[in-house]
């Protein structure tokens, strides 16, 4: 009994003094807007959006594209069809024929996948993706996003403005879940989002940690080639966000950044199912063995010890009440200590009236951090109609 106590008290200790770290961190974050007088905009940017099977979704994600107030200019877009079964390719082209700016579809059913002798088939169907639209790009910033992802028509101007006065070679820009319906799937995912996002922005902002959702970022065509792009990661069927984030981060430490701006912010789709929800994300689990920043690494480890926990001592409160009595406590700290923190992000985003859920959820959350920290390691999932195994 007294191990087991001591063992509780030493990882929320860390896990308290972790998240009250992330709190000061985000609130530190300075919120960004153009700075007066700035001169026009000089960055070509080409804007990646990789799509399979996304007919009910690409839509709208070009249309908010031709929304923006950047100069059209400047800016080009590149879809690239992963091997859609749907309508995809064919909105996207009539969305082309009319499009205000440049649009172009590459197919990746036009390129090829090869490994060489003895090597492990490539997975890492997206990064592929990424890669051949970044061949075929013109503008010197890449710009990625997802195909069932709507923008803030500032959102490229942000972007632009704020790589200009930075120098910024990596920025890792603020995503959210956009309005579904009010269930008990939708308050979890959105409620877990948030907490990621704002953990992203207090990480990239201290150096703290490599951090990012491949939705909303943008880097430098240059930098992606001088390390190499995906390389040495590309058999890995996740990954194009955060472990490509590291690489950069390791030859320009001071110069990948958060941008923390309502203007930037993208909007995503709900997991409407939990089995999308689920593989979703065993999905962002699996890479974990894989970081190269075994800063995370560490992180992720506390964070799931300190889950571990609770279902560990339920399962001792059969033997002995006591455990119970630490159990319900240990839920009432980590809620106290978590709720100003995702209070707080919450806000940023416009969703803090989604936070009178957030303790009735703890439960929830608790059992799916375990689960799927598990089967991340361990188990498949499926993503975009192809099963992955580990």
């Amino acid at each position: 009994m007294l191990a087991l106590t001591l063992i509780c008290l030493l990882l929320m200790t860390l896990y308290g003094g972790l998240i009250v770290y992330y709190r000061w961190a985000w609130k530190t974050v300075p919120a960004w807007s153009p700075p007066a007088g700035a001169q026009p905009f000089r960055t070509h940017i080409t804007v990646l959006v990789p799509a399979r099977n996304e007919e009910k979704n690409i839509g709208v994600c070009l249309a908010a594209i031709s929304l923006q107030t950047y100069p059209r200019e400047l800016y080009e877009v590149i879809v690239i069809d992963d091997h859609s079964t749907d309508g995809t390719a064919g909105l996207v082209k009539t969305f082309a024929a009319t499009a205000p700016f440049s649009l172009i579809t590459l197919s990746l059913a036009d390129h090829t996948i090869s490994a060489g002798a003895g090597d492990p088939p490539i997975r890492a169907h997206k990064k592929f993706a990424i890669e051949t639209g970044i061949a075929a790009a013109k503008g010197d910033l890449i710009v990625t996003t997802d195909a069932d992802c709507w923008s803030d028509p500032n959102w490229l101007a942000t972007i632009a403005s704020y790589h200009e006065t930075t120098g910024a070679k990596f920025i890792a820009a603020p995503v959210r879940i956009g309005p579904g319906p009010r269930n008990l799937l939708y308050l979890l995912q959105t409620l877990d989002f948030i907490t990621l996002q704002g953990i992203t922005a207090a990480s990239v902002s201290r150096k703290f940690h490599s951090m990012c959702n491949g939705a909303n970022l943008a880097y430098e065509k240059k930098a992606f080639l001088e390390v190499e792009g995906f390389k040495d990661i590309d058999q890995l069927p996740s990954g194009d966000d955060m472990l490509l984030m590291h690489k950069i981060y390791k030859k320009y430490p001071g110069k990948v950044f958060f941008l923390k701006s309502r203007m930037a912010i993208v909007s995503t789709q709900p997991e409407k199912t939990w089995k999308g929800f689920v593989n979703q994300r065993i999905r962002w689990a699996s890479k974990a063995a894989n970081y190269d920043d075994r800063r995370i690494f560490w992180v992720l480890l506390l964070v799931y010890l300190v889950n571990l926990l609770f279902p560990l001592l339920l399962l001792a409160s059969w033997w002995n009440n006591w455990y119970l009595w630490s159990l319900l406590m240990l839920g009432l700290v980590k809620t106290f200590v978590e709720y100003p923190f995702v209070r707080s992000v919450a806000g940023f985003f416009g969703q803090q009236r989604l936070m009178i859920y957030f303790p009735a959820l703890q439960p929830l959350h608790i059992a799916y951090t375990v689960i799927v920290g598990w089967l991340g390691q361990f188990g498949s999932y499926r993503w975009k109609d192809r099963k992955i195994n580990k």
